[in-house]
Order: structure tokens, then sequence, then C-alpha cells
């Protein structure tokens, strides 16, 4: 029989479909050193975030039988891809069951650093009335500059548009087919224009932060930067910074370089909005990830093996 570990938890319909499909399906997380010695007896290992599979980790699973490595959800950072794959381990993920979730946030972190809404919720609680301290920006009229245009970041110029936003986008691809009524510009051109720069880019450790010192002195000033995308393709020292001069009117983050330990400076600027990571955290895209879950792992696997 094929063996599953859930290692970071999965959506209780898809868990079940799995175990009805004939698959047995161990739903535990287990510490780094412990899933070394666990890893071998299983076929499928299905993760989010917080399970890392690294080279020693694979080095451990290749004594064994896995053969499949599910990320559920868009980035596969915390798996070393190429070395799984150099040793016969595919690895999937679920790229498009999140994508509205995450576009949603986005546009929720936006409202919320334009309009105090994420410390004014904080203040309020602690019996302050600082109705004067927090004038806000409207979204209408203004531009928001998209570094790298792929589903998410589609979905989030559809939102932003119908609030009366300017799109303008680059990516590494070029223009995007029928997309004409966004513009399409290099990156510095995009950072002198924008008014809003929301990245929805992987991060790539050998290049490190897309946006540096550099780029954050082309932006305007009093620029809002938001990332949902990925830890640590913004530079979060030079982002504090830029926060503390003033170069950078608001942040908001949903994704860091360290997580669950988040760089505190940010955390606790009034001017940043922070969550969890949590970008597909909601209910319709748990369930989507999790069918699509089952999905990957009944076409990648040969089911006549289930009942061997």
């Amino acid at each position: 029989m094929i063996k599953v570990l859930v290692s970071d938890g999965m959506e209780k319909e898809a868990l079940n479909k799995l175990i009805e499909d004939g698959y047995e399906v161990v739903d535990k997380h287990f510490e780094e050193d412990e899933l070394k010695e666990k890893i071998k007896e299983f076929d499928v290992i299905v993760v989010r975030s917080a399970t890392k599979i690294r080279k020693p980790l694979i080095d451990e699973a290749k004594k064994g039988n896995l053969r499949l490595i599910i990320r559920g959800g868009v980035g596969v950072d915390n798996i070393d891809v190429k070395y799984a794959t150099q040793n016969g381990i595919t690895v999937r993920n679920t790229p498009n069951a999140s994508t509205v979730s995450v576009a949603e946030l986005t546009m929720g972190h936006i409202f919320a650093v334009s309009r105090y809404i994420n410390i004014a919720n904080v203040t309020m609680r602690d019996g302050k009335w600082e109705k004067k301290k927090y004038k806000g920006v409207e979204l209408y009229g203004k531009t928001l500059g998209l570094i790298g245009f792929g589903r998410i970041a589609k979905e989030v110029a559809k939102r932003a548009a119908a609030m009366g936003m300017r799109i303008i986008y680059t990516d590494i691809l070029g223009m995007a087919k029928g997309y004409n009524n966004y513009e399409f510009c290099e990156l510095n051109d995009l950072l002198k224009k924008a008014d809003y720069i929301s990245v929805h880019i992987p991060f790539n450790k050998e290049q490190g932060a897309v946006i540096g010192e550099k780029e954050f002195n082309i932006m305007k000033d009093g620029v809002f930067v938001i990332n949902c995308a990925r830890g640590g393709v913004i530079d979060e020292k030079v982002l504090a910074k830029a926060l503390n001069t003033g170069k950078v009117a608001g942040a908001a983050l949903d994704v860091f370089e360290n997580e669950p330990k988040p760089c505190e400076e940010l955390l606790n600027n009034d001017r940043v909005s922070v969550t969890p990571h949590i970008g597909g955290s909601t209910v319709e895209a748990q369930k989507r990830i999790g069918m699509e879950i089952v999905d990957i792992v009944e076409k990648c696997l040969d089911k006549n093996l289930v009942n061997a």
C-alpha cells in the first residue's frame, strides 16, 4: 500500500478522499531529526511552509521509498527541488489553488496601510481616539506597480483597476498578451512611476533580494510597498531604514526573511501592516489545495501499486 505523510496539515475532505482511495495516510508533523528516520517509510510527503526538505532529508529519503513531494501552495523554496529531481523524486506544487486568496489579501493590505486600519485597530483597543492622527490616502487615481505578472498579480490588477488605480507591471517574460489596458515597464521605470509597489515573484537564493537599497532610492518619496509573495525578495533592513526616513510611507508584509520570527523593527513600526504568512489561508483555498493534492497523487503515482 502506498503511504502518504501529510506533514503540515491538510483540508479534512481531501485527507479523507486519499484514505477512501486506498492510500495509507499519516497526518502528523515530525521535527527534523525524527522526520529523517520516518521519511524512509513513505512514498509521498505533503508539506506546506513549516517542513523544510533539504539535501540531508532527501539523502535519507533515498534509502526508502519516497517518490513524490507535494508542496501545498505556490512556492517551493522550502524544498531542494533540483537535488530531489536528480535523485528520482518528483516535486509538485499547487500554484492555482490560492491565487484569489493571495490577491484578496494583497488588496486588504493595500487598504490597511493606506488608511491606518492596522494600527487604528490596536490604538482603539488601548482606549485611544486618534482620529486626527490617521489621515490616509485614496487608492483612486494612484499607480500600482506590479513586479512579476503571473496569476496572482493579474488578479490583483483586476481588483485594483476596479478601485480606479492605474496598473503598470514588469515581468521577466516581457509584455503579457491580452492586457493592453495595463502598461508594461522595465523595472527601473516602474520603480520611478509607482505610488504602490507590490511584488509577485519567487525568491531566488542565489540572486537574493530584488528590492534593495538601489531600488528604494529610485522609488518615489512616500511610496507604499507590499509583499505577499516570498520573504527575501525585499531587503527588510533597507525597508526598515526607508520607513524611518519617510522614503516609504507604509509597508505591508505577509512573508518574511525569517519565519516565524520576523524583523522586530518592522513588526513594531506603526506604518507596517503584517500578517503571519496567511496568503492561502482561506476556507476556499484550502479546499482547492487539498483536492489539487489528491489529483497530483493520483496522476503521479501508479495506481496499480495502491493495493500492492
